[in-house]
């Protein structure tokens, strides 16, 4: 089917179910059907932050320390506050794991990355870990150690995942 017939049948979709909503009426069917629904886990970054925390210290000891620093130099104190929004940033900018009908999919350094089911090799658990390995690239791993991530509830959405689609699941 091609794309503009898809965005006129979801728009006739739209107006049909605002009518039937001002009619007091239940919608016929959604208009975005064609998403399914995702599983995420949403995981909490302390390390990063943390370590970026103590190399600002660290910095701010060494220079007052020395020299050949400055009292007046503007340039030291943009150095710290750019240090401190990166840590903030990496506070509140969440990892997590969705699991959706044929991909997984996390966050990375670079943006959110999926893995389709053809290029999942297999998936490990552990306590505390898990890891997806990967046919091409290098292997996701999630721990409950160095993110915070629900492991359990992740662990037992992978197994069913891994199972609809035959991809080996071992649990150690």
């Amino acid at each position: 089917m091609s794309r503009s017939w898809q965005r006129k049948v979801q728009k006739n979709q739209e107006q049909i179910n605002k009518q039937r909503k001002k009619h007091g009426q239940g919608p016929l069917m959604s208009a975005k059907s064609g998403k399914a629904a995702l599983d995420t886990f949403k995981g909490r970054s302390y390390l990063m932050p943390a370590f970026l925390l103590l190399f600002i210290l660290f910095y701010v000891i060494v220079t007052i320390n020395s020299d050949a620093f400055k009292q007046a130099d503007t340039m030291f104190w943009v150095t710290i506050a750019c240090y401190v929004v990166l840590a903030c940033l990496f506070l509140l900018r969440r990892p997590y794991l969705s699991v959706g009908s044929d991909y997984v999919r996390t966050r990375r350094f670079a943006g959110d990355r999926n893995v389709y089911v053809s290029n999942i090799k297999a998936i490990n658990t552990q306590k505390g870990y898990i890891v997806i390995e990967q046919h091409k690239g290098g292997n996701w791993v999630f721990s409950r150690v160095m993110n915070r991530y629900p492991i359990e509830p992740m662990a037992t959405r992978l197994k069913a995942f891994a199972e609809q689609h035959g991809i080996p699941f071992t649990e150690k």
